[in-house]
């Protein structure tokens, strides 16, 4: 008993968002949608509970070493709770204006963030397959939230089929490594990878773990859901889409490859760069012919996802505080954004076709500047946060060797800037078409967000990677010191 009050104690973030969810349910099913507000302000105090509980909590292993809370752990659930309370926030309003206000809603929110805290601790190959599913088994329901628009409907069940193959490779993988290692524990693991006569039943194994990762961040070739989905579901659940679970398994990502299979970098580093590299290419010329701004947004997301894993293959202390640093701005222009997104609507309907965005000076000035303030961001125009971003990244891979991918990623940059050029030169320089009606009133939460997260990426970041820098530094040092 002892033990597992300990286990529970280090396993406090997940147990709380685990009880806390079931208590909201069971509330929910009694007081019905009316209470869809309570519910929802409930859910984020739960989350942001979590995140001081993530902070503060002892570190260690627990569950016979299936759950692992170190630096690395702890700075990226408190990342991934603290999204996710901005997704219910963003997604409360939304739902309310679309009058399909359900209190499932917030819950699925907190659902997911469980099982994505739960992949960030993971320290063996069960935990790791029931943190995705998870959180996965909530993201599908919340992308066809909205069950009368086809699209949504649509978005649902093509993450719902494709999410089950990529299931399938990743199951697979998992059962080759159990089979040629005899064990479930990352650290048995890398004990065997870490031998000079790795086989080759190990490494096919890894791959289609790799495999099966790489389609939960949305990289290339594993990306073909990502620009039907984004399109489809609703803006607020793309928003979470975009982040928190792409920081789960992100972190995921590197406790496998980072830990357990440290002594593979040589063999697995290739896979990620390759995956790298096809992420540069899909991402930068795929966005080109895009109309719409959420498959826009799409693209944008898998060719980042490579910078991430450009990072992660430099298999350094250095690459993993680079990762983190790329991440968490990464999450913060997502969230601008999306919120701005969200709050731009003329006559009822929403703004999402990028020839929309045509004279928005005139009519919205504070939101164009905030727009262009996050799109020069994501470009990496200096001296905003996603210059600072890539920085760290090409730093990083540079430093360990592969200057060649960094050049890469340098020129998928440049491919890029095209699309968010245009929607720039749209605010600023095209009139908008005749007889176009002004737009719609922001509402506060989406509108202010936005605000928020485009002072953030430009002048405010100054200021914050005083404080980013070595919070990313720490958890990449304290990475498997629990």
């Amino acid at each position: 008993m002892p033990d597992l009050i300990s286990a529970l104690h280090i396993a406090a973030p997940e147990a709380t968002l685990a009880v806390g969810g079931l208590v909201l349910l069971v509330f929910g099913a009694f007081a019905g949608d009316k209470a869809t507000k309570l519910v929802s302000a409930a859910a984020v105090l739960l989350l942001i509970v979590a995140s001081v509980l993530a902070g503060v909590g002892p570190l260690g292993a627990a569950f016979d070493g299936a759950y692992v809370a170190d630096p690395l752990a702890v700075y990226g659930k408190i990342l991934i709770f603290l999204s996710s309370a901005v997704a219910i926030v963003l997604g409360g309003g939304w739902i309310g204006r679309e009058r399909i206000a359900r209190f499932e809603f917030p819950i699925l929110i907190v659902l997911a963030s469980a099982g994505m805290g739960m992949m960030a601790s993971s320290g063996d190959l069960i935990s790791l397959y029931v943190g995705i599913e998870l959180h996965s088994l909530a993201l599908y329901v919340l992308a066809a939230f909205h069950r009368d628009n086809l699209k949504a409907s649509e978005a649902g069940l093509k993450y719902f089929v494709l999410g089950a193959l990529s299931s399938g490779l990743l199951l697979y993988g998992a059962s080759l490594i159990y089979g040629f290692t005899g064990s479930m524990r990352f650290e048995d693991i890398a004990a065997v990878a870490s031998q000079s006569d790795v086989g080759p039943g190990l490494i096919f194994g890894l791959v289609f773990l790799i495999c099966g990762l790489a389609f939960k961040v949305s990289a290339a070739p594993f990306h073909m859901w990502t620009p039907d989905v984004y399109e489809g579901a609703p803006t607020p659940v793309v928003a979470l889409f975009a982040t928190a679970p792409k920081v789960a398994a992100m972190v995921l990502i590197t406790r496998v490859l980072e830990g357990a299979f440290a002594g593979a970098h040589a063999q697995w580093s290739q896979v990620v760069i390759l995956i790298a590299l096809a992420s540069f290419v899909v991402g930068s010329f795929g966005g080109l012919a895009q109309k719409n701004i959420q498959r826009l947004l799409a693209y944008s997301s898998i060719i980042n996802i490579g910078y991430a894993l450009l990072a992660i293959a430099a298999g350094t202390t250095l690459g993993v505080k680079a990762m983190l640093l790329f991440m968490t701005l990464y999450v913060i222009d997502q969230f601008g954004f999306f919120s701005i997104l969200l709050s731009l609507a003329r006559g009822g309907k929403p703004v999402r076709e990028i020839a929309g965005l045509a004279g928005l000076k005139a009519d919205k000035p504070l939101t164009a500047v905030a727009l262009t303030i996050l799109a020069l961001s994501v470009l990496g125009m200096p001296p905003l946060s996603g210059f600072w971003a890539k920085w760290a990244v090409f730093g990083a891979s540079v430093n360990a060797g592969y200057w060649m991918a960094a050049a890469a990623g340098l020129v998928a940059s440049v491919v890029s800037a095209f699309y968010y050029l245009r929607v720039i030169k749209l605010m600023w320089f095209d009139a908008a078409p005749e007889g176009t009606v002004p737009t719609d009133a922001a509402p506060f939460e989406a509108k202010w967000i936005g605000w928020l997260c485009a002072a953030f990426a430009f002048p405010l970041v100054i200021i914050g990677l005083i404080w980013l820098e070595p919070l990313t530094q720490a958890a990449a040092a304290g990475f498997g010191a629990g």
